[in-house]
């Protein structure tokens, strides 16, 4: 992992990001056709959202500890309601419908087990949903031994698809949309934890297989969330300033690491802050990227748009 000076440039067709507007712990950001960004302030248990014009506003309080928030093909908000910052958690998947107001649980349980803290989400080519289930704030509470990753199919049914010992704690999630392709966060925060991006093919009923390394950001701060370009490059929000215990170091300095499928860092976007949480695609022309980072909510101008299940363009 280079900590040249090449890392500390803007990759080529960026533009020098901006602030968007500053909270207390900024997650999950979501954008919608009409341009509105929703996104995540765990720490104060709300979902916000801004609006294109730069209105700020509150979407949902309590949100039920949400964390990471996408649309499915149909323009629904889908929620991961996690654990952690405080009580209230209600560690679930929900999804609501804009046009109608209609909020609905899609899953609290597998087996009968309460998850522990669902952490990202994402929906394939074919509106099958994925959502990780780690565990990152008090581990007492876990009923859920398993930390693994689950697949919503269109039936409503769930289905565990990855688990320990083939990861350790699953966290950002993202899924080509020819539905071929799942690439996996495993961050745990122990020493000698895992700091890896995984690769994993699919199946036609959404199976992964042939797992795989794409990029080990050990021994510094790994992936948090990320997305994918219309190239297939993965956008990751990774690296710290300022470590936080023995378990990491300041050796993967923090941005949007754009990376190939192959592993290949291509470039990287500097924000100097400390954590960076997740991104999303938007804008008129899908080259828009809004970064939450600590508590603060960034956008910047990239070179390739996004893909995503439900477009505010067309790519």
């Amino acid at each position: 992992m280079s900590t040249g000076s090449k890392w500390l440039e803007l990759p080529e067709g960026c533009e020098e990001f901006t602030t968007a507007t500053s909270l207390a712990f900024t997650e999950g950001p979501a954008v919608h056709a009409d341009g509105t960004v929703y996104f995540s302030d765990i720490e104060n248990n709300r979902i916000m959202k801004l609006a294109p014009d730069g209105t700020r506003s509150v979407f949902r309080e309590p949100s039920g500890r949400t964390n990471g928030n996408s649309f499915d093909h149909q323009g629904r908000l889908l929620h991961c309601e996690g654990a952690e910052f405080g009580s209230g958690g209600a560690r679930r998947i929900t999804r609501t419908n804009l046009e109608t107001g209609e909020y609905e649980v899609l899953t609290d349980r597998f087996e009968g087990v309460r998850y522990n803290s669902p952490n990202d989400i994402c929906v394939d080519g074919q509106g099958r949903i994925y959502f990780t289930d780690p565990c990152y704030g008090d581990r007492s509470q876990m009923e859920m031994e398993i930390e693994g990753v689950y697949r919503i199919d269109l039936d409503g049914s769930v289905t565990r698809i990855i688990q320990q010992p083939d990861i350790e704690r699953p966290n950002g999630i993202a899924v080509t949309q020819d539905s071929k392709q799942l690439y996996l966060v495993d961050s745990c925060p122990t020493i000698g934890g895992n700091r890896k991006i995984w690769s994993f093919d699919l199946d036609e009923h959404g199976t992964p297989s042939n797992q795989r390394v794409v990029i080990d950001f050990a021994p510094g701060r790994g992936g948090d969330g990320m997305r994918l370009d219309m190239e297939g490059n993965l956008l990751i929000a990774a690296g710290i300033m300022s470590p936080r215990g023995p378990h990491e170091t300041a050796e993967v300095p923090p941005g949007i690491y754009v990376v190939a499928p192959d592993g290949e860092i291509k470039s990287r976007i500097p924000i100097h802050e400390d954590v960076l949480t997740n991104l999303a695609f938007g804008g008129a022309d899908g080259r828009t990227i809004y970064i939450t980072a600590g508590k603060t909510l960034y956008k910047a101008r990239v070179a390739i748009p996004g893909q995503v299940s439900y477009p505010a363009w067309t790519a």
